[in-house]
């Protein structure tokens, strides 16, 4: 576990870094880990603010949690440039990579919509999933890299800017109001009813900007530009990204709301998501600070499946055969239950990522 090895020079570690922690607070998650901190520290306690922070915000405002779906739309644009220039390299006509696109597209899709069933215990149609977003944005830019970076932002603003003329329009008058947006009345024509959490399928719309942003990122990672310039322009992006969608929540003009993806939030969370990519890059592959980063890598190398394995058994199956042995063996003990809840969650945590590590060992890694 001394030094990531990086296996060719156009791989980038800082990448692998940022998929890998974004995964492992995904699981994290599935495990209950954050929720069984949050319930430790309930309400007044000096650190239930911090915790908070890993749950999503109820509407207008902006956690930490929040940021995780971007995160993870961003790294996806940003591997993309790469993946291309690899499948291209080893000799693949552009056809064979667009219909491979094009099968991952509608894998993901598959598997958005298959959660819904799982999370429902029947059979529905509900495009809440991110992976099913996933497929809708990966698409858009994969027929935008080859265009300019010009091209891929003024694209990327424009289907921001859609979104905000359908919601106002719509409800001119209070075009953000959950359940009587123009995101509602679009789930009611696609699925029939409408998110009791606030979220919205043409989400899709708004946060396909993430992925074109990471894909714009991914091909400035691959220029000869001085390891100093990207970081530079890194950084002013991200801060113009955070300046904008706060700036408009400030002045209220369009409130910052992650559950219907407003054009606040995705400038916002977008800003975030390339200043948090500056930095694993200047730390891990700049700096080479990288000892550290070996745990984290493991997970998201299996992104797809670890993502999948915690959400279908992760906390509707794992952490109950687990809390079998801990309850079992701590309660004998006269530990408290909620220590005990927390030391379920890390071992349910625990035994995710070793299947992870276990995965790595053997050389095995899915892929879509």
């Amino acid at each position: 576990m001394s030094e990531l090895k990086i296996p060719s020079q156009n791989r980038l570690a800082s990448l692998d870094l940022f998929r890998g922690l974004t995964m492992f607070l995904l699981i994290a998650e599935a495990a209950s880990f954050y929720h069984t901190l949050l319930e430790a520290n309930p309400e007044g306690t000096f650190l239930h603010p911090f915790f908070l922070q890993f749950t999503h915000h109820p509407w207008n405002g902006l956690r930490f949690w929040d940021l995780i779906q971007p995160f993870f739309m961003f790294i996806v644009g940003v591997a993309m440039p790469f993946s291309l220039n690899k499948r291209m390299a080893v000799g693949s006509d552009r056809g064979k990579v667009t219909r491979h696109i094009l099968k991952r597209c509608l894998l993901l899709f598959l598997f958005g919509t298959g959660l819904h069933c799982v999370y429902s215990g029947k059979l529905v149609f509900e495009l809440w999933n991110v992976l099913t977003q996933l497929s809708f944005t990966i698409l858009v830019t994969y027929f935008l890299l080859d265009r300019s970076w010009k091209i891929q932002l003024g694209v990327s603003i424009g289907l921001l800017a859609l979104t905000e003329i359908m919601y106002r329009l719509y409800n001119p008058e209070m075009p953000y109001e959950h359940g009587t947006n123009f995101g509602n009345y679009m789930d009611q024509i696609l699925m029939g009813q409408i998110n009791n959490g606030g979220w919205v399928a043409i989400n899709c719309i708004p946060t396909a900007a993430h992925t074109i942003w990471g894909a714009i990122c991914g091909n400035l990672l691959l220029s000869k530009k001085s390891e100093s310039d990207k970081i530079k322009l890194f950084v002013l992006a991200g801060v113009i990204g955070l300046v904008i969608g706060y700036g408009l929540d400030f002045v209220e003009i369009t409130p910052i709301i992650k559950r219907i993806s407003t054009s606040s939030f995705a400038f916002a969370a977008g800003g975030w998501a390339i200043l948090a990519l500056a930095i694993s890059y200047w730390i891990v592959d700049v700096k080479k600070i990288n000892s550290w980063v070996f745990p984290f890598v493991i997970v998201g190398m299996n992104s797809i499946f670890i993502y999948l394995f915690a959400e279908i058994l992760g906390h509707r199956w794992l952490y109950g055969f687990v809390d079998i042995f801990s309850t079992g063996v701590l309660n004998a003990i006269g530990m408290r239950e909620t220590t005990i809840a927390i030391i379920t969650a890390f071992l349910t945590l625990g035994v995710m990522w070793y299947l992870c590590y276990f995965l790595y060992k053997k050389k095995i890694f899915f892929r879509i």
